[in-house]
């Protein structure tokens, strides 16, 4: 929900408009395959998302094909509701092929959390290897970090209740989510890696949020490698010093 004008004549729109082509393809495509599991069930231990067959049968597309299967109406309305609502802007401002890139990879990478987090010694957790994930919305928490992280200002409806800016909005929703993984017959640890990779890859590019996370890195490590240098030959700047104990 946007609000417009000065306070004087402000009124409120919902929604970011029209469906733009990847949004309106992702729609489309998890409504098919809606429709195709209304007739045939096991598909969604084929295509959902379940650790165990990954590692053990091979099944390695299910990190991909999970994100299209939805385990009943309520649940496609939502997931597709809050792509529309956060997705339209982002590929407005992105383009369509970085856009596309960038939901592949959060519901990807949400999809490998669920994995590794059945490994986790939590009961609960590793129950979670022999269960099937399914949902669109690892890849929609991946939006969520995006579109909080470039318009950290803009008012979302929490619980659909109050106004909040998006930056506290997905903390708070990051929080919970952390918070309540261990317990929770949801795939909360699918939801925290749809908010991970989508910050780790948006910071990783240029320009992509605010820096480049690969650079940091780089920096971190050299001065890290260069402070080891300097204690293992006892290098000194500065002041008087034995020519026999600073050069080896």
């Amino acid at each position: 929900m946007r609000r417009y004008g000065p306070a004087t004549s402000m009124h409120y729109s919902f929604g970011p408009g029209p469906v733009t082509p990847a949004v309106k393809a992702i729609i489309w495509a998890n409504i098919a395959f809606f429709v195709v599991t209304m007739f045939f069930q096991d598909i969604i231990l084929y295509l959902g998302l379940m650790p165990q067959a990954v590692l053990e049968r091979g099944w390695i597309w299910q990190p991909a094909t999970y994100m299209f299967l939805h385990a009943g109406a309520m649940h496609i309305l939502f997931n597709m509701l809050g792509i529309w609502m956060f997705g339209v802007e982002l590929e407005r401002m992105w383009g369509t092929q970085f856009f596309a890139r960038y939901y592949a990879i959060t519901g990807v990478g949400a999809g490998l959390t669920a994995i590794a987090a059945g490994f986790v010694p939590v009961d609960a957790l590793q129950a979670t290897y022999g269960a099937v994930t399914i949902g669109a919305s690892g890849a929609l928490y991946g939006l969520l970090m995006a579109f909080a992280m470039y318009f950290p200002d803009r008012p979302i409806l929490m619980f659909l209740l109050f106004p909040i800016p998006a930056k506290y909005f997905v903390m708070i929703l990051g929080a919970l989510t952390f918070m309540i993984a261990p317990g929770s017959n949801v795939s909360n640890a699918a939801h925290l890696g749809g908010l991970i990779f989508g910050y780790v890859y948006l910071k990783s590019r240029q320009g992509g949020g605010g820096g480049s996370l690969v650079a940091e890195i780089k920096y971190r490590y050299l001065k890290w490698k260069m402070n080891r240098l300097r204690r293992k030959f006892d290098v000194y700047s500065g002041g008087k010093s034995s020519w026999d104990k600073n050069v080896h």
